[in-house]
C-alpha cells in the first residue's frame, strides 16, 4: 500500500497551483485524468503475484603476504555463495544459500560445498515471524550479516570468527519479533553440539572451540536440544544495543561423554554518528564437565578449555564519496584467547595452563565502487603469533 502513496502524493502536489490559476472546468478534467491513472496503478498493483523468485549472493577474493614467511603467502577464491529466496505468498518464503570455499571442493582439495542457510519464514503478524530449518544463530554482529561488504577489512574479525564460530548455523525453530520501538527479538531451540567430535589431536578446537563441535545440521546428533535468545534494540537513528545467549549439552545421549554443557553469549553495540562508524563487542563462552573428558586425554595439545573470550572495538570513519565511489579506513583492536581457562585435573599438575590472550591490530582501507562491489586492503599485526603478520588485499561482492 505504500507504493500508492506516491501518485497520491504527486497528484495533491500537482493540484496545488493548479486551484488558483486554472480555470474550473479545466480543473475538473486534470482531476478526472489523475483520478484514472491513480485507479490504474492500483489496479497494477492489485494484479502483481504475491509470489516471487529473487536471486542473490556474495564472494570474496583475497591476497595475503605474510611479512615473515613468503611461503606462506596465498591468493584464494575464499567464498561463492548464491542465495535464492521465493516468496510462496505474502506470509511465508524460503531463504537458502549454497556455498562453495577455495574454489574447488574435492578429495584432493581443502574446498568446500556446503548449505549456509535453508529455512522456511512464516509471518504470523505484522511484528511476529516462525523460523524453521537451517539458520544462521543470531550471535554477535557479523553471524547473521557477514557478506563482504557488510565489514571492514579483508577478513572477518577473529573475534566473531574464533569464539562465536563463523557463519554459525543450527537446525531448529526461531521466533522472531520486530517491534515498532526498534526491539528485534529471536529465540527458539536447535541443534547444539557434539563434543565427541572434539579431536585433542588437532589445533582445529585451539582455533575455535565451538567451531570443532558445531555440528550445521549435517546429520547432527539432536539427543540434547540447544536453547538460544537474542535481543537487538535501534530505538535511535545511528545506535544498535544488543546481545545474545545460546545454552546446549554436548553429550548427545552417548554413555561414554559427560554432559559438558556449552553456553555462549555477547554483548555489542554499534553507533554510526554522522561519517564515523564505530563498534565494539564481547563474547564469552564457558563449558562445564570438561576434567572427565580431559583427564582421558592428558598429553593431547588441544584440551577442551572450560572458558574462552574476546573483545574488539573499531573505529570506521567516511572519508569521501563522489557518486557511487566512496573511501573509508579503519582501525581495530581485539583480544582473542580460546583457552582462557581450564578445569582442575588429577593430579593438578596435569591440569593445562591458560593460554595468553592473542592481541590483534589491524588497519586498512575499504573502497567501494558502488554498494555492492568493494575493494578492500588491510595490515594485521599479531602481538603473539607474529609469524601471522601479514598484508590482505581483497575483492568482495554482494547483491
Amino acid at each position: 500500500m505504500k507504493a500508492l502513496h506516491l501518485p497520491l502524493l504527486t497528484a495533491c502536489l500537482a493540484l496545488s497551483p493548479l486551484r488558483a490559476q486554472t480555470p474550473p472546468e479545466d480543473l475538473a478534467k486534470r482531476v478526472d485524468a489523475l483520478s484514472r491513472e491513480l485507479e490504474r496503478v492500483k489496479g497494477e498493483l492489485e494484479a502483481r503475484p504475491a509470489s516471487g523468485t529473487v536471486l542473490g549472493g556474495y564472494g570474496e577474493i583475497q591476497f595475503s603476504h605474510f611479512t615473515k614467511d613468503g611461503a606462506k603467502d596465498t591468493a584464494d577464491l575464499r567464498r561463492f555463495v548464491l542465495a535464492l529466496t521465493h516468496r510462496f505468498d505474502d506470509r511465508t518464503e524460503l531463504v537458502t544459500e549454497l556455498e562453495v570455499e577455495h574454489a574447488v571442493s574435492s578429495s584432493d582439495d581443502k574446498g568446500e560445498v556446503e548449505i549456509e542457510q535453508a529455512y522456511i519464514q512464516h509471518r504470523l503478524s505484522p511484528t511476529w515471524s516462525l523460523r524453521g530449518g537451517l539458520f544462521l544463530v543470531p550471535a554477535g554482529l557479523l553471524n547473521e550479516h557477514h557478506e563482504p561488504t557488510a565489514y571492514y577489512g579483508v577478513e572477518r574479525n577473529a573475534v566473531e570468527t574464533a569464539i562465536i564460530p563463523s557463519t554459525w548455523r543450527e537446525g531448529g525453530l526461531q521466533v522472531v519479533g520486530a517491534f515498532d520501538n526498534g526491539i528485534l527479538l529471536q529465540a527458539g531451540v536447535s541443534t547444539g553440539f557434539d563434543f565427541s567430535k572434539w579431536d585433542a589431536a588437532s589445533t582445529e578446537g585451539a582455533e575455535s572451540p565451538l567451531g570443532a563441535v558445531h555440528q550445521e545440521l549435517s546429520g547432527a546428533k539432536s539427543h540434547d536440544l540447544a536453547a538460544f535468545a537474542a535481543l537487538n534494540w535501534r530505538g535511535l537513528p545511528g545506535l544498535l544495543l544488543g546481545g545474545s545467549w545460546f545454552h546446549a549439552k554436548g553429550a548427545q545421549g552417548q554413555p561414554a561423554m559427560p554432559p559438558m554443557a556449552a553456553t555462549l553469549w555477547d554483548v555489542h553495540a554499534r553507533w554510526t554518528p554522522g561519517p564515523f562508524d564505530l563498534s565494539a563487542l564481547y563474547a564469552r563462552g564457558t563449558v562445564a564437565d570438561t576434567a572427565a573428558f580431559n583427564q582421558t586425554r592428558v598429553g593431547s595439545p588441544t584440551l577442551v578449555p572450560s572458558r574462552f573470550e574476546g573483545w574488539y572495538g573499531q573505529a570506521a570513519w567516511h572519508l569521501w564519496s563522489s557518486g557511487s565511489y566512496a573511501l573509508a579506513p579503519f582501525v581495530r583492536y581485539e583480544s582473542v584467547n580460546t583457552a582462557a581457562a581450564f578445569e582442575p585435573l588429577a593430579p593438578a599438575s596435569l591440569t593445562p595452563e591458560a593460554a595468553p590472550a592473542e592481541r590483534i591490530w589491524t588497519a586498512g582501507l575499504t573502497f567501494n565502487l558502488n554498494p555492492h562491489v568493494v575493494l578492500k586492503a588491510d595490515l594485521r599485526r599479531f602481538r603473539n603469533d607474529t609469524a601471522q603478520n601479514r598484508v590482505n588485499l581483497g575483492l568482495g561482492w554482494a547483491f
